[in-house]
């Protein structure tokens, strides 16, 4: 007996009216619908979690223009691979055929070989390629062919979109049409999807299959019953690879240096890239440990760097070592808390005058025009401090700043307080 196409590839759209999410890149009138209109479409990099529609929005893109579409995964093709696909794509040009389109998934895990032996054949348009990503393009993808490429970021999607998608499936599936499946409640299933809708294909495919199709009434207790995780289960190629991390970053925040490195293993040993760990502990040593201890970044920063060049495994206990140490240092979050409040403001209150005697004064007419005067050079008056108006006049007096409650950013505080006395609240 032939094996049955799972749910999630017989529900793949056939056409971009059917493709759901991603408005703001492919709904009409958004920049990649305006692009095949035109019939063209650039070599480009799809940037987003795992099961918004990378791949399929790729073949859609080559279904519309007609062209051939070539697909390799980073993980199991080489430069052989990528060889053997340019190579036909040689011939197709020499008989003036159409330019094929070459959709590589996971590109952030090709080497800089790897990716090195695309960039002629892009450069001189022998493919149109498009590349798919979980991770920052601008780390995992060399420069070289970054910048010949567009970078379009596929966002999450949304609950209504999942649920949409759950209800198009039971509508028109060629097998799940007829059989009058009902779903009463659908937060279970939307949960354990993680957002991803082929994850979210298979769980209605499983629990399809466990009601025998008879006009079953689905709801949160029946999916839960059915579907079994693995708890030791550790795909980083989406699944529950943002879960760990979150319980990762989690732990160090609260200050629990024994589930971070607990977490911290179960990523090593799902294989998770060190550089991916070390760039999240780089990014949790501002937003998370902050001022509190300045030393925390210093010491992520240089983490990445020892991770880059010690490689695998000795990194680990490069990487174990700084997660003890900002799980178990002082937390601030009051630098995160202060850059959001200042882009908020910014936002709300648009592009405010600098004031006058901030301004440069590189030419005669503005200086004529007194950019510039009455600035008062800090490093002329004791202290090294004098107290001016730095803000645009209309925030005089804003603090966005607010020193956490830790020993450090006392010192900031009091520091900041004899300083400006009562002006900022200090």
């Amino acid at each position: 007996m032939a094996t049955q196409i799972p749910l999630a590839e017989r529900m793949r759209p056939t056409r971009i009216a059917d493709y759901v999410g991603q408005k703001h890149i492919i709904g009409e009138g958004a920049v990649l619908w305006n692009t095949l209109q035109q019939k063209s479409i650039p070599s480009m990099i799809f940037w987003g979690p795992p099961g918004v529609g990378k791949t399929t929005l790729a073949l859609l893109f080559a279904q519309e223009l007609g062209r051939p579409f070539y697909s390799l995964s980073a993980i199991k093709s080489g430069v052989k691979e990528v060889r053997e696909v340019l190579d036909k794509a040689e011939l197709m040009r020499q008989f003036n055929e159409e330019q094929p389109v070459l959709f590589i998934d996971e590109i952030h895990r090709f080497s800089k070989s790897q990716q090195d032996s695309l960039l002629g054949a892009v450069e001189k348009g022998l493919v149109t390629l498009i590349g798919a990503t979980t991770e920052n393009p601008s780390f995992e993808v060399i420069s070289a062919l970054l910048s010949r490429c567009q970078v379009y970021v596929l966002q999450e999607l949304s609950k209504d979109e999942l649920i949409e998608i759950i209800n198009h499936s039971l509508k028109y599936d060629s097998i799940l049409k007829d059989q009058g499946i009902e779903i009463a409640e659908y937060d279970a299933m939307l949960q354990l999807s993680g957002g991803d809708a082929r994850k979210l294909l298979n769980i209605l495919e499983l629990v399809s299959q466990a009601s025998n199709f008879k006009k079953a009434v689905i709801n949160n207790n029946f999916v839960a019953t059915q579907v079994q995780q693995s708890s030791i289960r550790y795909d980083k190629a989406g699944e529950q690879h943002y879960d760990i991390i979150s319980a990762f970053i989690k732990s160090i925040r609260g200050s629990d240096p024994n589930a971070a490195v607990y977490w911290l293993a179960r990523m090593i040993e799902g294989g998770e890239d060190p550089k991916f760990i070390a760039r999240r502990l780089l990014i949790l040593a501002s937003e998370d440990v902050g001022n509190a201890n300045p030393n925390a970044l210093l010491l992520a920063n240089n983490c990445f760097q020892a991770v880059n060049v010690i490689g695998w495994p000795e990194s680990r206990i490069i990487l174990a070592q700084v997660v003890v140490y900002l799980a178990s240092s002082p937390k601030s979050n009051a630098s995160y808390e202060a850059i959001n409040k200042a882009q908020s403001i910014v936002k709300q209150t648009g592009n405010l005058s600098v004031p006058i005697h901030l301004r440069n004064a590189p030419t005669k007419l503005m200086k004529e025009l007194d950019y510039g005067t009455d600035y008062q050079y800090a490093h002329a008056y004791a202290g090294h401090f004098v107290d001016q108006e730095y803000l645009p006049n209309e925030l005089a007096g804003t603090k966005i700043y607010d020193p956490g409650k830790n020993a450090s950013e006392d010192k900031l505080r009091q520091g900041l307080k004899e300083k400006w006395k009562l002006k900022y609240g200090y």
